[in-house]
């Protein structure tokens, strides 16, 4: 069985499929934070290219922007409130974990303040909580 499998029996069994859609979730994470610290764009609303100045029509780019940066906030806000719901004494670390790849043994480098056994544990709870939730 591989590693990051759990038995059927465990208390945060999650099946493959619905593991590998917490774990693609959150490592769009960076992404999102991008998005939100990006200036809007709102140049594309008018349209210059012909004998008179035309408005784009029904298509509004700054509603469909704030509606995506409302989204992302959203979806930030899930993962950073369940960090803290499953592990507030490690949410730091566990958020670089899960959100950025870092590994087990990057985040003791770094100064982790918890052995494997814990960090593993709150890892998996985090990714059954999470999957609950999406």
């Amino acid at each position: 069985m591989p590693r990051n499998e759990l038995s059927v029996n465990s208390k945060y069994y999650l099946p493959k499929e619905d593991y590998l859609t917490a774990l693609h979730f959150c490592l769009r994470y960076p992404t999102w934070a991008a998005i939100l610290k990006t200036e809007p764009d709102t140049s594309k609303a008018i349209s210059y290219d012909g004998e008179k100045v035309q408005t784009s029509g029904g298509y509004d780019p700054c509603s469909e922007l704030a509606m995506k940066r409302v989204e992302c906030s959203r979806k930030m806000r899930l993962v950073d409130e369940t960090i803290e719901e499953v592990a507030p004494e490690i949410a730091h670390y566990l958020r670089l974990g899960v959100c950025y790849g870092m590994t087990e043994w990057q985040l003791e480098e770094m100064g982790m303040p918890c052995g494997h056994r814990m960090y593993y544990d709150r890892r998996r709870a985090f990714y059954w909580r999470i999957a609950q939730k999406i």
